[in-house]
């Protein structure tokens, strides 16, 4: 199943705009992390209401999903991240024995 179907395309700018948000909110001292998925989940929201001039069940669901991909977009980034800096870690440590 395909999640993007149920955003119009009027509102795609808001998954990187969310995605930039968290990165700025991640690299605030202030902020906690676990507050983060929150105040992107509110401002996906916000951001689907305002865009599409409409306050309806179908704007805060497209905000939810908004603001879902982008924190997975996150995660999907960081976790790759991580898992292929661990595998050439082992792969060079398996090299020196």
């Amino acid at each position: 199943m395909d999640l993007l179907q149920f955003v119009p395309t009027d509102l795609m700018i808001l998954i990187p705009a969310l995605y930039i948000i968290g990165m700025l909110l991640k690299s605030t001292p202030k902020v906690k992390d676990w507050t983060i998925p929150w105040i992107l989940l509110a401002l996906g929201i916000l951001g689907a209401v305002l865009l599409r001039k409409d306050f309806s069940i179908n704007e805060i669901i497209e905000g939810i999903i908004c603001a879902g991909a982008s924190v997975f977009t996150n995660q999907l980034f960081k976790q790759t991240t991580k898992g292929v800096s661990s595998a050439s870690s082992e792969a060079k440590n398996r090299d020196n024995t």
